[in-house]
Parts: C-alpha cells; structure tokens; sequence
C-alpha cells in the first residue's frame, strides 16, 4: 500500500533567524533517513515546495504494509518525533510515475 504524508513547519521556524544548530541537527536527521529508506525502495519520492516558510510544506510518499505501519514511519520521522514539524498522513495511490533514463 502507498501513502503520503505532509509536513508543515511549526509557526516559529517561518522566520529563519529563528532556526538553531539543534533544529538543523533534526533536519539533517530527517534528510539523512528519507535518503536510507529510498535507497532501501520504501520512499517513492520526497521533496518540499520553494515558496515562503509559512505557506511552504513537504512530502513523503511511501509504501507501507498498513496504516499502522504508515503512521509509525511517519511518527518516527525526526522532524515529527522532535516537534518542529507537524505531519498529516493519507492513503495515497501512485497513478503515473515517470522511470529515469
């Protein structure tokens, strides 16, 4: 099953004067397991939009055997688990995706 999760920041980090070494730490943290779970075949794809922070959001899309499973991979996301960014899951079908060449 697929699914898909959307991260949103937490109202203090719209501002980037705001952000601290320790939330880059949980940033890096959370790029760093995106990219060992796509390299594993978990994660379709991740990414996030380039517009400002307060409108801005991120994607995870992902396979899992369940909702429990997805909810759980969603929640051990560092950036979740740590709180600087809130997250909503969905069930999620992929219907096009495009093969690199």
């Amino acid at each position: 099953m697929e699914f898909i999760y959307m991260l949103k920041l937490i109202p203090r980090l719209h501002n980037e004067e705001n952000w601290t070494p320790e939330d880059e730490g949980i940033v890096q943290r959370h790029f760093n397991r995106l990219k060992e779970w796509t390299d594993s075949g978990v994660v379709i794809l991740a990414g996030r939009t380039l517009n400002e922070e307060k409108n801005a959001f991120g994607i995870v899309v992902f396979e899992a055997d369940g909702e429990d499973q997805a909810r759980s991979f969603m929640e051990d996301d560092p950036v979740v688990k740590e709180g600087i960014m809130m997250a909503e899951l969905f069930p999620y079908r992929v219907a096009l995706l495009r093969v690199s060449q």
